[in-house]
């Protein structure tokens, strides 16, 4: 496995604790900065580097990150074959790896601290996909970022 991480000026601090914890676990990370307090960049380009490593193939998942996380989940899902999910608390981060097969973690520095966002990255990269009827779910959003999401029947 091996993990993107990205964030825009918001979220410099807290991208540096999930860079030490998973150099700590010795999980291999490609760190897209930004690489210093101080540094400027705005959220679209933290989901857009990280997310195209997820694309490629080069990086299993991603976890990006700016004030409120919201922001780089919105731009990461505007991104084809990714399932961003936006967590600040431990159940969102578990059961969007198990029945969303999400493959970005977003989170907001003002919004989680250090200790629980290293818990939600934890969790989320451990969690596998389920599968089973959860996959038919996953295969229409994949029909409905190409267009093709079919109306119900009943």
């Amino acid at each position: 496995m091996k993990v993107a991480i990205s964030c825009d000026h918001a979220a410099f601090r807290l991208k540096e604790a999930i860079r030490a914890h998973l150099e700590e676990r010795g999980i291999p990370y490609h760190d897209f900065g930004i690489y210093a307090a101080g540094e400027k960049r705005d959220y679209p380009y933290a989901s857009l580097y990280a997310c195209q490593a997820v694309q490629s193939g080069d990086c299993d998942f991603a976890i990006v990150m700016c004030g409120t996380g919201v922001g780089v989940s919105m731009a990461a899902n505007k991104m084809a074959g990714i399932r961003a999910a936006c967590c600040s608390d431990y159940f969102s981060a578990k059961y969007t790896r198990a029945h969303n097969d999400a493959n970005v973690l977003c989170m907001g520095e003002r919004v989680v601290g250090e200790g629980l966002a290293i818990e939600l990255a934890d969790v989320f990269l451990s969690t596998p996909f389920e599968g089973g009827r959860h996959a038919r779910r996953v295969g229409q959003i994949a029909d409905l970022e190409r267009g093709e999401l079919a109306p119900e029947t009943k």
